[in-house]
């Protein structure tokens, strides 16, 4: 489908700027052009409801819209909100963008991608994208290739989660605004890291949302957890298809993210012939074709659907790749014991089992904690379109006190999950610090201006993780204190830091460098039978062959060869070598110590 886009926002040209909003059910719209002595300018519309006037405005100038002779608001397509969600918005010189100073540059496919998700208020003292830059080699050294940010849209205040964005055009002032995100892509470009922006197109925050006032961007037909979802398939779509498609156009084409993470797409209602995910896929394939770099979509979607991932040609959407949270929960449940709420459908390992041998674990079977049956069958996708992580910013932060895996598991067992992730045949994520076994909590923070809104956040928040909360009180979500006390610690000088940094350094360049880890077709896999809490399988591409095992027991255990011949081991996670308890020397059996992940390859002389 060839994607042709009407153009919003405010467009600096050294002769005359373009002023453009779609304000379809307005009888007047005008721009307000200034603040000390602002200036009134009546737009004209087109026949699609689009208001435009182009004048003479130097960068800088703050501008607003009035609608209807009435109130004055942000523009909603603004890319520049230096003093916050509800002051004007400010003209930026933006001609320069789409330059290509990195040509060489070229992307890497999903199936290559180590993932680092990080949310940059959070992930350096300076909580900004030059604080990124600066641990850029850091990451490369760990075997990073790929960095994830959490949301950048502008959200009320100077600190937030990111899925309270409001203004989605305009990159957070906190963080360096759009010169800031420049450096950044320009900087990982040049070290071979790739750039993901986590984007939110179900919802918008509840604190300067200004969009209903200019057009009927919101749908009356359905109900999401936040409310009333966008409207993607009714009267007056097309305008709201087109604003959130120029804003994919606007990170993978003009700021040259390399691909988009797009936050709980089952909440996107949208029952049109063309569904709004596959227009934006066909986007990114436009964009990818102009550029000459590859552009990756990756959904977070829990309907456990492959349509979304399945090609267009065979009626899916084409979206590159999905994560799987019920491989996060099978592992974490397996590992912690832990049944409240939504892990109610977890805790024997015959769900991890599942989860590495059909990716979704609920493929048309009943689950408990849905009180129906769910899911379909993934299993004729390969493994390189899913991501698997043992921690994310919504596993951990919206856990009652933001705990991170390191407070719940043994050393050996954060060893063991890192393994899980990393040996298996999905792309791996790892969340920020995990990587050392960060112990600083990740919190729910927020920095509303609203009295009330503060208040209903802070109740809210209490009911909807009730069933985590076991009668907790919850970090206050207003608080600066919440939010420094979300801030990573960097402490992996020494001790076990050190060595679990170390550990995931040497398995990432595992991954990287054994032939036979990199095989990621459903071929390439094959998973031997459970033996009591014991998992094995193997890996193999072409000639190169390695043999897995993954226990999960509190005691040691002794398993059976599959091989047929004999085996080296080539990784112990219980060696002394990664602060373990030692790792058994029986040359003759595969003896493996509690809570542990071994490799061994075959013999060949």
């Amino acid at each position: 489908m060839n994607t042709t886009l009407q153009k919003i926002g405010a467009w600096y040209d050294p002769a005359a700027s373009d002023f453009i909003v779609w304000a379809p059910a307005c009888n007047k719209v005008e721009l307000i052009l200034g603040s000390q002595q602002p200036t009134i300018h009546p737009m004209s519309p087109d026949e699609l409801g689009y208001w435009k006037i182009t004048l003479p405005a130097a960068p800088g100038t703050p501008y607003q819209f009035r609608l209807n002779e009435e109130n004055s608001y942000p523009d909603p397509a603004s890319f520049h909100q230096p003093q916050g969600v509800h002051a004007p918005s400010v003209l930026v010189d933006r001609t320069g963008l789409s330059s290509r100073e990195d040509e060489v540059w070229k992307g890497i496919p999903l199936s290559n991608m180590i993932i680092y998700e990080l949310h940059t208020g959070c992930f350096s003292a300076s909580h900004d994208f030059d604080g990124i830059i600066g641990r850029l080699d850091y990451l490369l050294d760990l075997g990073i290739n790929t960095i994830e940010l959490m949301p950048l849209a502008q959200c009320p205040g100077d600190r937030n989660w990111g899925y309270d964005g409001v203004a989605l055009f305009a990159i957070q002032h906190s963080y360096g605004g759009i010169e800031g995100f420049q450096r950044l892509v320009k900087a990982a470009h040049a070290k071979g890291i790739a750039v993901l922006v986590d984007v939110v197109y179900n919802h918008l925050g509840p604190e300067g949302n200004y969009l209903p006032f200019f057009a009927p961007y919101f749908s009356e037909r359905y109900r999401t957890p936040w409310g009333r979802p966008l409207n993607f398939d009714g009267p007056w779509s097309d305008g709201v298809r087109n604003f959130f498609l120029q804003n994919a156009r606007m990170w993978l084409e003009d700021y040259q993210a390399d691909g988009l993470r797009l936050d709980a797409v089952h909440a996107i209602y949208d029952f049109s012939a063309h569904h709004f995910m596959q227009e934006l896929k066909d986007l990114a394939l436009d964009i990818e074709s102009s550029t000459g770099r590859k552009k990756i979509l990756i959904a977070e979607i829990d309907l456990n659907d492959p349509r979304y991932i399945r090609p267009a040609e065979k009626g899916g959407y084409g979206l590159d790749g999905q994560w799987i949270d019920e491989f996060h929960h099978a592992l974490r449940v397996l590992m912690t014991g832990e049944r409240n709420a939504y892990y109610e459908d977890f805790g024997d390992i015959t769900h991890l089992e599942k989860a590495f041998r059909h990716t979704y674990v609920y493929n048309g079977i009943y689950s408990q904690h849905r009180k129906r049956t769910f899911g379909g069958y993934a299993d004729q996708h390969p493994y390189s379109q899913f991501v698997v992580f043992s921690q994310n910013h919504d596993q951990v932060g919206n856990r009652a006190l933001g705990d991170r895996l390191t407070h719940n598991v043994s050393f050996e067992q954060l060893k063991l999950a890192a393994a899980t992730i990393l040996l298996s045949p999905y792309v791996p994520l790892l969340f920020m610090g995990e990587e050392y076994g960060e112990k600083n909590p990740f919190q729910f923070f927020t920095h509303f201006s609203d009295p009330a809104l503060i208040a209903l956040v802070r109740e809210g928040r209490k009911k909807e993780f009730a069933a985590f909360a076991d009668g907790l009180a919850l970090p206050d979500p207003q608080s600066e204190e919440t939010f420094l006390r979300s801030n990573l610690s960097w402490g992996f000088q020494q001790g076990q830091g050190a060595t679990l940094l170390a550990y995931y350094r040497h398995l990432i360049r595992l991954r990287k460098t054994r032939p036979a880890l990199q095989g990621m077709t459903r071929e390439d896999f094959h998973l031997h039978p459970i033996q009591g809490q014991t998992l094995s399988f193997e890996r193999k591409i072409i000639t190169d062959q390695v043999y897995v095992w993954l226990h999960f027991g509190d005691s040691p255990a002794t398993t059976d060869n599959p091989a047929g011949c004999p085996l080296r081991k080539i990784f112990d996670s219980a060696s002394a070598e990664w602060s373990g308890p030692g790792e058994n020397t029986n040359t003759e059996q595969i003896v493996l110590q509690a809570n542990s992940a071994v490799i061994y390859e075959k013999i060949t002389s």
